[in-house]
Parts: structure tokens; sequence; C-alpha cells
């Protein structure tokens, strides 16, 4: 499937959210004078929203917009200038963009040309159907690739690791748990792949510690070979049986008496 990573030059691409290769309606921003009430960023927890200013609303649907709202202003060298339009003054804030995405709706922002949130490196999206707490280390190494192609790669052995220990191994020791899984009929194409994520770089390297010697290729390589194995391992299987589990009682029975007589 083509890849195309979020950039600011372009009105079509995988988005950060969802992942899907999507259309990106772009926005620019303008600035209105904050509320005293809120001087500075919102800065309150789930015992403050609680609080004195939930309270004070009567109305429940009134309440709970107020609530979203204030969870969504919880969880987050632009320049602006003044901006006349008949009676009414504005900024508008420049190098500052948002991107919305055809798909999920949900919004990235952008400083100049650089995605700011949400953040996940220039690396494909994670294969959804990859655990949640494998593709939380697959986010956090894109996150930090840039920065630390040796952490990333490190995160992304570890991955690896836990995949082995989902795929039914001890998870401890990938050589064991590689002839293992080619033991019990593991596809080849999987095998190599798991033996190309053994010895990239220092083979003597374990999963979560850094190889000195790692750099962007290698993190980057090590990326696609585990969207590789969780695609081979996971996603395929997953895919047949829906197809499979599809079929009429009628058939499925006719199949299981076929292979009751061989």
């Amino acid at each position: 499937m083509k890849y195309v990573p979020p950039s600011a030059c372009e009105t079509a691409f995988n988005c950060p959210h969802c992942g899907a290769l999507a259309k990106q309606f772009w926005f620019g921003l303008a600035t209105v004078d904050k509320d005293e009430k809120y001087p500075l960023p919102l800065l309150v927890d789930e015992q403050g929203m609680k609080d004195s200013d939930l309270e004070s609303i009567q109305n429940e649907q009134e309440r709970e917009e107020h609530r979203t709202w204030m969870v969504k202003m919880v969880s987050g060298e632009p320049f602006r200038e003044r901006r006349e339009k008949g009676a009414y003054s504005y900024y508008d804030l420049f190098n500052v963009s948002v991107s919305e995405c055809f798909n999920c709706r949900k919004v990235s922002l952008w400083v100049y040309d650089k995605l700011y949130f949400p953040y996940k490196g220039e690396v494909p999206p994670a294969n959804p159907d990859m655990p949640d707490d494998i593709r939380q280390d697959y986010n956090e190494a894109g996150s930090i690739l840039n920065q630390s192609p040796r952490g990333a790669a490190a995160l992304i052995r570890l991955a690896i690791q836990k995949l082995c220990k989902v795929l039914g191994q001890e998870g401890k020791n990938i050589n064991d748990d590689i002839k293992t899984l080619v033991a019990k009929g593991l596809d080849p194409r999987v095998q190599q792949a798991l033996d190309a994520v053994r010895v990239i770089g220092n083979s003597a390297v374990h999963p979560g510690q850094i190889d000195l010697r790692d750099d962007r290729p290698t993190a980057e390589t090590l990326f696609r070979l585990l969207n590789l194995i969780v695609d081979k391992t996971i996603s395929e299987p997953k895919h047949v049986a829906e197809v499979y589990n599809s079929l009429s009682p009628s058939i499925l029975k006719a199949i299981a008496e076929r292979d009751s007589k061989s």
C-alpha cells in the first residue's frame, strides 16, 4: 500500500491520527483575547473539572459539553499581526496551520512545516492489527526517530520480542523463539524477517538495549520489518478466517465432512 508521509506541502497524505491515505483540508488561524478567568493555558485535572465551573452550569447537556471541552483543552515561534475588519480587529497567527483529515475529521497542528500534534515521527503507521502495547512502543519509537535512531531501534527490538510472546513463545530469547515458530510451520518469509531483526546491527544486543552502531536506516528497516511480521502472523490469518467464517453453514459442513474422510 502506498504511504505518503504527512507534509505541509501536500493536500493528501497518510493521516497521523487514523493512518488512512486521505485528503487533508488546510486552515489558517486567528487569535482572540482570552477570558480573564484563564489568562494562561488551561491547567486543570479531572477533579478540577468536577468543581465550581461545572457546578455553576444548570443544564445537564451544557455541563456535559463543557466537560468535553475542558478535556480537550487539557490534552494539549509563531507570530501574529493585527488585522482590521470594519469596526472589529483581530490578529492573524502566522507560521501555524491546522490540517483536518477527510477520513477521521481529526485535526493536526503544524508550526511552519513541522508537525507538532500528533507527533509520531516520519514512519509508516503501525499495522492496525498490531497489539495495543506493541503499537505504543512502535509509536513511541517513531516519535524519537529523528532525535535518537538508536533509541528507536532499541524500542522496536523490544516490541518484536513482545510480539514473539504474543505468538505463543517465551519472549526471552528471539533465536529460540524463531526456532520454535519455524518448527510449528512459520511462514519462511516471517522467519527471514525475524532473523533479519535478530542480526541487523549488533546481534549481541538484547531487546530494549541501545546499539551504538544503530543509525537511522537501520531503525527504519526495523519499523518496516515489524509491520511485515504483524501482517503475516496476525493480519493475514485474521482476514482468511473472516472470509472462511462468512461461508454459509451448509458449505462449512460440507468442507468438514470432506476433511473427515481424508
